[in-house]
């Protein structure tokens, strides 16, 4: 029955999510934000929004170390679904085709998990009130770089795929987003707690523990909506917006683990959980770097058809998901 429940309110939650971010890009097309702001910070953060959800209800269910699996979870299938988008789109590199800004979007990535990652090992427990101020410089880090890559993207190739999506005839009215929006988010909100009570007894249920649980099985969930996003801007050959959306995403994630302390009421949020999460946070450094180095080196690297920096990636990933089911992560 509870894995019924799980499947049903995770189909439940993609769907909606998925809307949410559809809805997401009518506003950021209809409001001129251009594609920059499009891929890495408003349609990123419309598709990471279940993340901060789920990991809030995990929070009121008393098992924060789903959340924090679910958050340095996402951040690793996402820069997987980027290595399969990657071997999909074979007849040309998606890593070297797109901007050279994108690196400084992964760049700031790094940089927040190696914070993060750091502040569990050090367990530092300063706060101002009840947060953490390891939270705070994740804040204040996240928007300080997010300014950085909005200026160095100014020109043509920003507003290149808003513009593409402005012209569709009968693009939907900004109205018809903002009402979607707040509905698809409202919905989103009473699906989740569901979807992470379902978790949490898989977790007893298994005897996994809910740390591995939220890291492989709830953020490959939450992440879905990031994978259905960047197809269908592929679709458009909206490369960047791809690319920025998986990219943009890890960058949002790393926000809302500092947005979530402030509803995490019972200390230090980032000295509450499991300190094996540091690893976890470790491995989606090193794939992100893979992928930066993918973007940045532009030497082919192919075996017949194959891209073999997509195929390391993924292979990355699975070893790190077993030597996390090895470890017994936040069991």
């Amino acid at each position: 029955m509870v894995w019924i429940k799980f499947f049903i309110s995770a189909a439940v939650v993609v769907y909606t999510a998925i809307k949410l971010a559809e809805f997401g890009d009518i506003i950021a097309v209809r409001t001129n934000l251009g594609g920059v702001f499009v891929g890495t910070i408003f349609l990123a953060g419309a598709t990471s929004l279940p993340e901060l959800t789920a990991s809030i209800s995990s929070f009121r269910a008393g098992v924060p170390n789903l959340a924090a699996g679910n958050f340095f979870g996402s951040n690793m299938v996402n820069v997987l679904l980027l290595a399969i988008i990657d071997l999909i789109n074979f007849q040309v590199p998606l890593l070297r085709r797109i901007a050279i800004s994108h690196a400084l979007t992964a760049a700031l990535t790094t940089i927040l998990m190696l914070i993060a990652a750091v502040s569990i090992l050090a367990n530092v427990d300063v706060t101002v009130g009840w947060v953490g101020i390891d939270s705070l410089a994740l804040i204040a880090i996240y928007f300080g770089g997010i300014w950085l890559i909005q200026r160095e993207s100014h020109g043509p190739a920003g507003s290149t795929a808003a513009g593409a999506v402005a012209l569709a005839p009968r693009f939907p009215s900004l109205r018809r987003g903002l009402i979607g929006f707040a509905l698809s988010a409202g919905a989103l909100i009473l699906v989740v707690p569901t979807l992470v009570s379902a978790a949490s007894e898989i977790a007893v249920l298994t005897g996994l523990g809910t740390g591995f649980v939220g890291t492989a099985m709830l953020s490959v969930v939450t992440s879905l909506p990031e994978l259905i996003a960047a197809l269908a801007a592929m679709k458009m050959n909206a490369f960047d917006m791809a690319v920025g959306n998986l990219f943009g995403s890890s960058v949002f994630n790393m926000l809302a683990l500092g947005l979530a302390d402030f509803f995490y009421v019972d200390g230090r949020f980032l000295g509450a959980i499991d300190p094996n999460f540091a690893l976890v946070g470790l491995l989606g450094l090193l794939l992100t770097n893979m992928a930066l180095v993918g973007n940045l080196a532009r030497v082919e690297r192919k075996l017949l058809f194959v891209e073999l920096d997509a195929v390391a990636i993924i292979v990355v990933y699975l070893l790190g998901m077993y030597l996390l089911f090895l470890r017994g992560i936040g069991m």
